[in-house]
C-alpha cells in the first residue's frame, strides 16, 4: 500500500545552503527524502537578522501560498534554531487542520531571540537588552505561537531537555544525517596529525590553538580548517586551510587522525543541547573525534568512537593539558585509531541518508495519516 506521503505536498522551511550548519544540513535531508513525497517545495531563507517586519510578513504570505495551493494532502516541516525568525514566524500562521514538524536545532528552546528582526540585528547590545531580561516572557511566545506539533530533535540530551518545557510536542530523536562523502584513508593509515573544523564562532575550541602546539610533539601536526578559519590569529606550527569543499575537504580530513573539539561556554542564555555538524562531517569521512563533555557532546562515547573529556576543566590552560594528554594517547597507539575508526564506520551506517529519511518519513506519514 503506498504511503500518504507518496503523494502529499512537503513545504520545506530552511535557510539557504550556506547559511550556517543548518542551511547545510537543510539540503542533506531535502535529498534524502525527496524521493519518497509526492512533491517537495522549498521556502529558503537567509541569514539571521536579514528581515524586516515586512520581510517576515511576505514570507509568512508565500509560504501560505505553497500550503493553499497544494492539489491534495499537505505538510510543512521547518528548521529552527536560535535566530530562525522567518522560520519561526513564518509558519506561526498555518491553519490547524495542517500538519506541521520541526527539526529543533538548539534544544531546550525552538528559538532564542524571537524578535530578532534587522532592526535588532543591527543594534546588538538592544537585542540582547530586550531578549536576555525578558527570557521568561519569550519562553511564552513560543509556546503560545509555536506552530509545528512534532519536534525532531537530533540529541538524546536535547530531547530530554525540550519534553518539560514543551510538554504539547511530540518529540522525535533521530541521528544528525551523516553527509556523503567518499571513503577515504583509514585513520591509523594517515600522517600524524590532528584538527579543528568548523565555521568559527565563540566556544568552538579555536582559542586553545596556541595552547594546544605548545604541549604538543613538534611532528604532531596541527591543521585547520572551514568558513573563518583564514582569518583567526596566526600561530607558529598550526597550519591554517581555510574554507574547503569537494575534494579539498575530502584531502583535509585524509591528513588527520582524529578531529579535536575542546568546546565551552558559548552563552549567557543558558545551556543548549545541539548536535554537532562538525562531528557529523568527521564521521562522513570515519574521521576519531576527541571532544569536551560540553552539551549534547556528553551524550557520545559510549562506543562510538568518541573521545569524551568528562568533566572537562574550564580552566583554559588546564583543559589544554588534558586534551593533549588524549591527543598523545589516540593518535600515537595504532590499536585503539583501528578501534575507534571502525566504531565511526557503524556511527556513519547509522545516519546515513537512508536510515534517517525513513525516520523522518515514518512519522510524517503518521501525522498526514492521523490527519486523515
Amino acid at each position: 500500500m503506498a504511503s500518504a506521503l507518496s503523494g502529499a505536498r512537503l513545504v520545506v522551511v530552511a535557510p539557504k545552503v550556506g547559511v550556517g550548519g543548518v542551511g547545510d544540513y537543510s539540503q542533506d535531508v531535502i535529498d534524502a527524502v525527496r524521493p519518497h513525497v509526492g512533491e517537495l517545495l522549498e521556502h529558503r531563507t537567509g541569514m539571521p537578522g536579514d528581515d524586516s517586519v515586512a520581510d517576515l510578513r511576505r514570507q509568512s504570505a508565500a509560504i501560505g501560498e505553497m500550503v493553499a495551493t497544494a492539489p491534495g494532502p499537505v505538510l510543512v516541516h521547518t528548521e529552527l534554531s536560535g535566530g530562525a525568525v522567518a522560520a519561526f514566524w513564518g509558519t506561526a500562521g498555518i491553519c490547524d487542520d495542517v500538519p506541521v514538524s520541526a527539526t529543533i536545532h538548539d534544544p531546550p528552546h525552538s528559538i532564542w531571540w524571537p524578535v530578532r528582526t534587522r532592526f535588532l540585528a543591527e543594534h546588538r547590545l538592544l537585542n540582547h537588552a530586550v531578549h536576555f531580561p525578558l527570557r521568561p516572557l519569550s519562553y511564552r511566545v513560543q509556546r503560545r505561537w509555536l506552530r509545528p506539533t512534532t519536534a525532531f530533535v537530533l540529541t538524546r540530551s536535547g530531547a530530554e531537555s525540550i519534553r518539560p518545557l514543551y510538554p504539547h510536542l511530540d518529540v522525535v530523536q533521530v541521528p544528525h544525517i551523516v553527509a556523503c562523502r567518499p571513503d577515504i584513508t583509514p585513520p591509523q593509515d594517515r600522517p600524524r596529525a590532528i584538527g579543528f573544523f568548523g565555521l568559527v564562532y565563540r566556544g568552538k575550541g579555536f582559542e586553545q590553538l596556541e595552547r594546544l602546539r605548545a604541549r604538543l610533539d613538534d611532528d604532531i601536526a596541527i591543521r585547520v580548517a572551514g568558513r573563518g578559519t583564514e582569518d583567526l590569529p596566526r600561530v607558529d606550527g598550526v597550519e591554517i586551510v581555510g574554507g574547503v569543499d569537494g575534494p579539498d575537504e575530502d584531502a583535509f580530513f585524509a591528513s588527520i587522525r582524529a578531529l579535536v573539539m575542546p568546546y565551552g561556554r558559548r552563552s549567557p542564555y543558558g545551556m543548549g543541547y545541539p548536535a554537532s555538524g562538525v562531528m557529523a562531517r568527521a564521521i562522513a569521512y570515519g574521521t576519531p573525534v576527541i571532544c569536551t563533555d560540553h552539551g549534547a557532546l556528553a551524550d557520545h562515547g559510549d562506543g562510538d568512537g568518541v573521545t569524551v573529556i568528562r568533566d572537562a576543566p574550564e580552566d583554559p590552560d588546564e583543559l589544554a593539558v588534558v586534551v593533549a594528554d588524549r591527543v598523545r594517547d589516540l593518535v600515537d597507539d595504532r590499536d585503539a585509531l583501528t578501534l575507534a575508526g571502525r566504531q565511526v564506520q557503524g556511527e556513519r551506517r547509522r545516519g546515513s541518508r537512508e536510515a534517517v529519511a525513513a525516520r523522518f518519513c515514518a512519522t510524517w506519514d503518521r501525522m498526514l495519516t492521523d490527519r486523515r
